[in-house]
């Protein structure tokens, strides 16, 4: 199989969001031409400016593309764009190849995958880690599952937007680790609410507690840059809360499937929804001032220590 180079292949990425539109102006600015298509045109419009190519529709935009990239906001988003009677499945050509980059459940990674290879096309899905920030640097990770040759291939791509990127296995590996690296994401954070607020309560300087645990080897760099946001209450979305939720519900959701009891994220998850319920736009942080505001979780009583 080639390499995916920039003078090798055309690209074509659906989903313009606060992630696709950055990635998309790496592969740009790495020369490789990509055509774009999002529900919301004016989207396509301000890529269109940087040397991207507008596609009216998707069928369109696979037509034209040897290699097809996609990052869409959930299960349903990604089936509809694939298979649905004007999906990419639709217009795409045996020999084509599909890197899906959405956080979804494996389970549907696989049933994607299945109906590709049914048509001759090669996938991987590769979930992505990292925030905007790391988008618009190209320091992301990417967590791929499904075709290993692709894989090998895709690495010219991969280099255009991320720091480092890892084969997981078959199709849904990549998804199932994101949804492993987002249980700790969002119970982190959780974490550190708590943590926070119990010195708040015990009398530390807000200011100088959030300081002095960013300098602590327990604060992971995922969290690391948020600590001084939090000390200036700036919760603006760079992971929003809303995609946090979506994914505790996959967590969660996948765990139930697997008979996995999540007690921990289970909690975490609780708080997310209240303070989703109160701000759909802010950063998944918020939960530390939803835990500062009062959010009551069922309490669980301390086993007494002897002596």
């Amino acid at each position: 199989m080639k390499r995916l180079t920039a003078d090798q292949v055309k690209l074509g990425f659906i989903g313009l969001g606060n992630m696709g539109r950055r990635i998309v102006k790496r592969l740009l600015d790495h020369g490789y031409k990509v055509s774009v298509y999002d529900l919301d045109r004016t989207k396509s419009q301000g890529l269109a400016a940087q040397g991207a190519v507008v596609a009216n529709n998707i069928i369109e935009l696979a037509r034209g593309a040897d290699v097809l990239l996609s990052c869409l906001t959930n299960d349903e988003a990604v089936r509809s764009v694939y298979t649905g009677p004007l999906g990419v499945f639709a217009a795409t050509q045996s020999g084509t190849a599909v890197l899906e980059m959405s956080t979804i459940s494996p389970d549907t990674s696989r049933e994607i995958n299945s109906v590709a290879a049914a048509g001759g096309i090669r996938m991987l899905d590769v979930a992505i880690s990292g925030s905007t920030p790391a988008a618009e640097e190209g320091t992301l990770t990417l967590l791929a599952g499904g075709d290993q040759e692709l894989f090998v291939a895709a690495e010219p791509l991969f280099q255009a937007v991320a720091k480092q990127y890892f084969l997981l296995g078959g199709s849904g590996a990549g998804t199932a680790m994101k949804l492993v690296v987002n249980t700790l994401l969002g119970v982190g954070m959780q974490a550190i609410a708590e943590a926070v607020v119990l010195g708040e309560k015990s009398g530390l300087d807000r200011e100088r507690l959030l300081e002095v645990l960013s300098h602590t080897a327990l604060i992971v760099p995922a969290h690391s840059g948020k600590l001084a946001r939090i000390a200036i209450n700036d919760y603006t979305p760079q992971f929003p809360l809303r995609l946090m939720n979506k994914d505790f519900q996959l967590i969660l959701k996948t765990a139930a499937h697997e008979h996995i009891s999540m007690p921990v994220t289970e909690a975490a998850f609780r708080v997310n929804s209240d303070e989703l319920a109160h701000a759909n736009e802010e950063d998944f942080s918020a939960v530390v001032r939803r835990m500062e505001e009062g959010a009551v979780i069922e309490p669980i009583k301390p086993t007494p220590v002897a002596g």
